[in-house]
């Protein structure tokens, strides 16, 4: 059970806020109860949802890559909310469900190509406390993509690092869609389960 309730469009006084959750709504099929608790401070997540633009729908970084770079953050660092959401997405993004599945075996699996395992190598140890990455992993990451480019990458690490302490400590209320996806292509090969964010034990 959050320890926040996700506020209601009608608790919220903002039309640029109440625009941008009609997007979500329209595009994702809900709007995420991360930004509906963030809502308190409108500045805040205002400038969430504008860093969130930035990082993970602009430049030349493919979006599918970007939306399973937050998915492995997410399951290094262990926040159950994020990787449901990140699974949704991968899978809206057009990821195979093969892929998604093989996630952690990005490093041997037939579904991931050169560059993808080497962004995705970065992710799963950037996330890890201590942060794991050496110059080793940028070496790598630099043969397949450019400087702007690995900017796009470790900015989408970094901004499921700020989402993952948000929902993991907020214990966020996970929303019916992600986690019916999250349950269904990474429950086996994740483990994946809703732990604190579902409905809670009887």
């Amino acid at each position: 059970m959050a320890f926040l309730p996700p506020l209601e469009n009608e608790d919220i006084d903002d039309d640029f806020i109440l625009e941008r959750f009609a997007h979500y709504e329209q595009t994702r099929g809900f709007v995420p109860n991360s930004i509906r608790t963030m809502a308190r401070r409108p500045n805040i997540v205002k400038a969430f949802m504008a860093l969130n633009q930035a990082v993970l729908y602009e430049g030349s970084v493919d979006r599918q890559l970007k939306m399973l770079i937050s998915l492995i953050s997410s399951v290094s660092s262990g926040c159950l909310y994020c990787q449901s959401h990140m699974t949704n997405l991968s899978h809206i993004y057009e990821a195979p469900d093969e892929k998604i599945a093989d996630i952690l075996l990005y490093e041997t699996s037939p579904h991931f190509s050169d560059a993808e395992r080497a962004a995705l190598d970065l992710a799963y140890k950037a996330a890890q406390v201590p942060n794991a990455v050496t110059e080793v992993e940028f070496d790598t990451l630099k043969a397949h993509f450019d400087e702007a480019e690995i900017v796009e990458i470790v900015g989408a690490i970094a901004l499921f690092g700020y989402l993952n302490r948000w929902n993991d400590t907020m214990a966020t209320t996970l929303e019916p869609l992600p986690a019916e996806r999250a349950d269904r292509l990474v429950g086996e090969s994740l483990g994946w389960r809703a732990g604190k964010h579902g409905e809670p034990e009887q």
